[in-house]
């Protein structure tokens, strides 16, 4: 449905991308009606730290988590927790299968979005195409949908494995975390409003239908047994 909205209303991922553009006059113009500028969040040092730090969140995250599930299968018998291994290795699949997967080495690859400051109406040289449109020149790492924004999603999704008291401590900070990962990208000029909000979610329906599915398929043995 989202999709479908931001398809239909291009209009909000150019009123969004434009809050944090700042058009200058060109230089030296290419072609008539170019319209040249930055994002200037993009170019400020603290904030591009800041940015890089998040990117690394979540595989560090993810090493943790391996770490966590190799410590838990060298348990056995009574010791072996069982859920605990069932958690983590939903995490880490559904990671596995959407960010990596799906998002980055899939939809980026082919999808054919320009970034926001790889169009023409922001500084670039290519057009704009509205989201799930596979019709744009960009060639390679593309900008539908955001991976960081998948990644943040995916982090997003560790609150609802995290016992107590844990999640009740760790909740509000990961969710800050994985709320303004996507932002910065936005902000940056890196993706477009609904690049980073379908890349978010995206995390969290695959992991959403891996966790019914281990559900399910552990119902039905404890039904059978």
């Amino acid at each position: 449905m989202l999709l479908g909205l931001f398809s239909i209303l291009p209009q909000i991922d150019l009123a969004v991308a434009n809050m944090f553009f700042l058009q200058e006059q060109c230089a030296t113009p290419v072609r008539p009606g170019q319209i040249c500028g930055i994002f200037p969040y993009n170019d400020d040092a603290h904030m591009r730290l800041l940015r890089e730090v998040f990117f690394q969140v979540p595989y560090i995250v993810a090493i943790a988590l391996c770490w966590m599930l190799v410590e838990c299968w060298q348990q056995h018998g009574a010791t072996f927790r069982t859920l605990r291994a069932r958690n983590l290795k939903i995490a880490l699949g559904s990671l596995f299968l959407g960010p990596v997967l799906i998002v980055n080495l899939w939809l980026k690859s082919f999808s054919g979005r320009p970034r926001p400051r790889q169009t023409d109406l922001f500084g670039g040289m290519l057009d704009f195409v509205h989201a799930g449109s596979f019709a744009g020149k960009c060639v390679s790492n593309c900008s539908f949908i955001s991976g960081e924004s998948a990644a943040a999603g995916w982090l997003f999704c560790l609150i609802f494995i995290i016992p107590q008291p844990a999640r009740t401590a760790l909740a509000l900070p990961i969710a800050a975390v994985s709320i303004l990962i996507p932002a910065l990208r936005v902000a940056f000029g890196g993706h477009y409003l609904s690049d980073a909000v379908l890349g978010w979610l995206s995390s969290l329906v695959i992991f959403t239908a891996l966790m019914a599915l281990s559900q399910t398929t552990h119902s039905r043995k404890n039904s059978e047994n």
